[in-house]
């Protein structure tokens, strides 16, 4: 059986905004900080660069449905991520979670597949940064482009971390900047405010059509059309696991984290079936340089970027897609450095679970775990390969390696719930009395396990006709190595799977406890913290988290 509520003797640092006796990170983000940090996970490449290929593949209604649908998918997910972070804001998060309450040996293998997506997504965060710069110019070196980047996701990661959250916050305020700008370049052309005065609405979902083919013709082409936004929506679409990784450096996780947890669903509807619909308004699927992209053979200066910016292009709007390229640049850099920030988290996590070497437990001063960020950042250097390749072929690479990575981990995450909801009905545990419920449990659970499932499968199946050894490895490498290191393990160490009658779902619940009571204050809701950013000291009625 679980601990006793008695039994666990916290140990609190308020000084140093520790709430835990196993770990030496500290609580410095706040709740702008962590809504922030979400969106800068969230908002990358993929919403803006990628996803044209998946318009060009399926058309703008099917890639307009895979979005929604997939949303409804991750809808599920974080519903169940979100009750089980909450309840135990733990360094690690999700991963930490797997290994407490289902089987050691998969809190083992969801974290260092965790691990290797974030670490191996952050080359083609650069590497997408070189693509954009291509716009302008093409005789920027690479190899600087890669080496600046690199040396200032260090600056920011290690040397100044104290002001990672004010960073994070800056770079993805871009963002939402970046959005609102396309939504209304979106909306205000379509209306006739171009050039060229064309009021051309939704011109391009009747000519060239809303669902296209891809692969073979009639109704099956369309399906795999579909099929391609769907693994489209698959990279695009993440969100949730950022916020379970940030939980153990957050100021007050039970509120802050509840708050940011609750604005997800809003934020999968604001930017990613909206993003969906406006790129499937500006750009007809057979542009030329789109499907240039998607067949991976783009040579002009810029071609494989943004297909806002190729819109733009094609409305012959002068200045406005130099700004764009700016902020798009700038979007993708903030997603690398979240992306840096949270593999350094995820090692950091497993040297605690004893699922890495104790070694990169070790953390300076400042509570950075100096050693897990070295075992990161290696993998950035992946980026100097598109010195040897095309860019558009580096980015293929490792979009195919790393979406399984994440579908893995989303397939965990359900599973996890699963037995943290069995054990709380085996030990009598009211679920009501946590600090957030997640709705519809455990119909959610059981609808993103099966779908996530499906889509992790299936969505490299185009390896198999015609068959292709390089295809197959790029889209099932991950699927590959995830039995290998949860059976490795659990031969290895002799682990089990636990009984819902033996899940301790107490665990580190006193300590949270005992740090959130020290504090009298109402916890500053988001727009009371942005207010006091800018001087506005008086909190709004209503604003509290």
């Amino acid at each position: 059986m679980g601990q006793k509520l008695e039994d666990t003797q916290p140990e609190i640092d308020l000084q140093q905004g520790q709430i835990s006796t196993d770990h030496d990170l500290q609580r410095r983000l706040g709740n702008r900080q962590v809504q922030l940090l979400a969106i800068g996970g969230t908002i990358g490449t993929a919403l803006f660069v990628t996803i044209g290929n998946g318009l060009a593949a399926g058309g703008p209604g099917s890639l307009l449905v895979a979005f929604s649908l997939y949303c409804i998918v991750l809808a599920c997910v974080n519903n169940c991520i979100s009750e089980m972070t909450v309840l135990h804001p733990v360094p690690g998060g999700f991963i930490r979670l797997a290994g407490h309450w289902v089987d050691e040996a998969l809190g083992f293998m969801v974290g260092w597949i965790f691990f290797f997506y974030e670490a191996l997504m952050v080359p083609f965060e650069i590497t997408a940064i070189n693509l954009l710069l291509t716009y302008w110019r093409d005789d920027i070196p690479p190899a600087a482009v890669c080496a600046a980047c690199i040396a200032l996701y260090a600056i920011i990661n290690v040397l100044v971390v104290h002001l990672f959250g004010e960073a994070e916050f800056w770079l993805s305020g871009g963002k939402v900047i970046l959005l609102l700008i396309l939504f209304l370049f979106t909306f205000i052309t379509m209306v006739g405010g171009n050039p060229q005065h064309d009021a051309y609405g939704f011109r391009y979902w009747k000519n060239p059509g809303a669902f296209a083919e891809y692969r073979s013709t009639g109704d099956l082409g369309r399906f795999e059309g579909f099929l391609s936004c769907l693994w489209t929506a698959a990279f695009t679409i993440v969100g949730p696991e950022y916020l379970s990784i940030a939980g153990a450096e957050t100021k007050r996780p039970r509120a802050i984290l509840k708050t940011a947890f609750k604005t997800i669903y809003f934020r999968f509807v604001a930017f990613f079936v909206l993003g969906a619909c406006c790129v499937g308004i500006v750009v007809p699927w057979n542009d030329a340089t789109l499907q240039a992209n998607l067949a991976g053979d783009s040579t002009a200066s810029g071609a494989a970027g943004s297909p806002y910016v190729i819109a733009m292009m094609n409305l012959n709007i002068p200045v406005l897609p130099h700004l764009v390229n700016a902020l798009l640049i700038l979007t993708v850099f903030s997603a690398g450095n979240t992306l840096t920030y949270c593999a350094t988290r995820s090692v950091y996590s497993l040297a605690l679970a004893g699922h890495a070497p104790k070694a990169l437990r070790k953390t300076t001063k400042s509570g950075v775990p100096i050693y897990a960020y070295c075992t990161a950042v290696p993998f950035s250097f992946l980026s100097f390969l598109q010195l040897s390749d095309n860019a558009s072929s580096v980015l293929s690479w490792l979009v195919s390696l790393v979406t399984a990575g994440i579908l893995i981990v989303y397939v965990v995450v359900c599973i996890t719930y699963l037995r943290f909801y069995r054990a709380c009905q085996v030990q009598g545990v009211n679920r009501g009395d946590f600090p957030f419920v997640g709705r519809f449990q455990p119909y959610c659970a059981y609808i993103g396990l099966a779908a996530v499932l499906l889509v992790t499968i299936f969505y490299g199946y185009a390896a198999f006709d015609p068959w292709s050894v390089e295809a197959f490895f790029q889209n099932y490498t991950m699927q590959l190595v995830a039995p290998v290191l949860y059976l490795g393990w659990k031969l290895v160490k002799r682990t089990r799977i636990l009984s819902a009658k033996e899940i301790d779902l107490v665990w580190d619940r006193p300590v949270v406890d005992a740090y959130e009571a020290q504090f009298t204050d109402p916890t500053p809701g988001f727009w009371t913290e942005m207010g006091e950013l800018v001087g506005l000291r008086r909190v709004v009625r209503g604003d509290q988290a």
